[in-house]
């Protein structure tokens, strides 16, 4: 098997120990005996009754209607804002094209 190398951690004076060899378990040594008793502890013999891991109220089935209906306009408004963004910078990068086409042309005629 593999044996883990632990790291140490260098001194304050700046000696760094080296890292330390785990040992082989020795297998001459038997446990001490003790004096209690290791039975397991016994099981409770009645099961708990299956409850559902929810429950909704109708106030509770209101309220999560209203917010998951309030996300969804949370989110729709902030994916229209950014296509409109996207809209305006399109349609102004497209004037300036026209722009500096118009201007290079006429650079070109000699005017």
């Amino acid at each position: 098997m593999l044996r883990p190398r632990i790291p140490v951690n260098p001194l304050p004076t700046g000696i760094v120990t080296p890292l330390l060899q785990p040992t082989a378990p020795a297998t001459d040594i038997e446990p001490a005996p003790c004096h209690h008793d290791h039975t397991p502890a016994p099981v409770p013999a009645t099961p708990r009754a299956q409850v559902p891991a929810v429950r909704l109220t109708p106030t509770g089935l209101v309220t999560l209607v209203a917010g998951g209906a309030g996300l969804v306009l949370i989110v729709g408004t902030v994916l229209v804002s950014m296509l409109l963004a996207v809209a305006v910078t399109g349609a102004s990068i497209a004037v300036v094209a026209v722009v500096l086409r118009l201007l290079v042309r006429d650079l070109q005629k000699g005017r």
